[in-house]
């Protein structure tokens, strides 16, 4: 760490500023390159289109890359993540999955999407962050918190491997996890950059590439700040499901609480957003005129944070952060988002009702 920065700021504010860094990224491939998780599924299920989930897997494979590439080199222990450190409840990430995913749909965006909308103005998005943010505080540590403990108890490993794929199969194969990584990120991103939509639009690739950078730069970031620094702080990447609380939290109490790398997430998107918004021409107030759709966003907000303490992760936490250390959990929780969201959306635009 440059001794200019640490003289000028504390270890809280360099790691609030590393999450804003990756935030703007974030917030503006949401908004100039159309980067959605829910938009990425209706694409492909609806719209005839690929190019937006290629996109998500391209943004995988090169935040595997980019992780294990610090592993490699020693930058950073994975184990110290969250997503290795607690053992892997399957149950948890598909019942958490499948209610993120339909609360999604539900939504109309993700807790990521919502803050991106905001940045353009959209303030549905603003209740959706409001809501999704507590509801999340309320399954993660309020009300519901004995309920999902005695169901779901989330058990640090202290005595097993950790809960990574690559960890595992290194177990098995007597290799290091590095090669398995770089294979396995390699493999994700040759398959979703071979196509013919992503020849007709390179430009995704380039937000798909901002994408990892943002992942990335906060695994180094956070392990280089926890590793060097004097204070205590986590290492940590994106996500957008628990950030949203605290972030609410800090900014009714900012003065009893330090910031973290969660609420410089969440304001970097919006910010980014906020830009990309102002480039794009796009900028303009919205609100919901329809008081039937606000209720089924509300509601759906409101089933998007339970499922996501479940899951301990959202679109973003479990399909990119949690992905790109090759967390046990992270394909089993974006196949089940992905499944939550299809049933939501079917729900949504052609009903239940059998074909006469």
């Amino acid at each position: 760490m440059p001794e200019a920065l640490s003289d000028l700021f504390s270890d809280t504010h360099l790691i609030a500023l590393l999450g804003l860094f990756g935030g703007v990224l974030l917030g503006l491939t949401a908004r100039l390159g159309r980067f959605c998780t829910l938009g990425a599924i209706e694409d492909l299920l609806y719209g005839g289109s690929s190019l937006r989930m290629r996109m998500w897997g391209m943004a995988i494979g090169m935040a595997i890359l980019g992780s294990f590439g610090l592993i490699a080199l020693g930058w950073f222990d994975p184990v110290q993540s969250q997503y290795l450190a607690i053992r892997w409840m399957p149950l948890a990430s598909i019942t958490g999955g499948l209610l993120f995913g339909y609360g999604m749909a539900l939504s109309g965006m993700c807790g990521y999407g919502a803050i991106a909308r905001l940045g353009g103005g959209d303030l549905r998005s603003f209740v959706i962050v409001l809501v999704m943010g507590v509801s999340t505080f309320v399954a993660l540590s309020g009300p519901l918190a004995p309920f999902r403990n005695l169901i779901f108890f989330q058990d640090p490993i202290t005595d097993d491997l950790p809960a990574g794929i690559a960890h595992h199969l290194a177990d098995q194969l007597g290799l290091a996890i590095t090669p398995i990584g770089f294979a396995i990120g390699g493999a994700i991103l040759l398959f979703s950059i071979l196509g013919r939509e992503v020849r007709e639009a390179p430009a995704a690739i380039g937000w798909a590439a901002l994408v990892a950078i943002a992942i990335v730069s906060g695994w180094a970031g956070s392990s280089y700040i926890a590793r060097t620094g004097f204070d205590a702080v986590p290492v940590v990447s994106h996500s957008f499901s628990a950030p949203l609380g605290e972030t609410i939290m800090w900014t009714m109490t900012g003065s009893l609480r330090p910031i973290s790398f969660a609420v410089g997430s969440v304001s970097g998107v919006w910010l980014g957003a906020f830009i990309g918004s102002l480039i794009k021409g796009h900028f303009r107030w919205e609100a919901c005129d329809d008081p039937r759709e606000l209720r089924r966003q509300i509601i759906g907000a409101a089933i998007m944070g339970t499922g996501a303490v479940l899951a301990m992760g959202c679109t973003i936490g479990q399909g990119l952060s949690a992905f790109s250390l090759l967390s046990l959990s992270a394909p089993v929780t974006f196949l089940s988002i992905f499944a939550g969201a299809a049933l939501g959306l079917r729900q949504l635009i052609t009903g239940f009702r059998r074909a006469a």
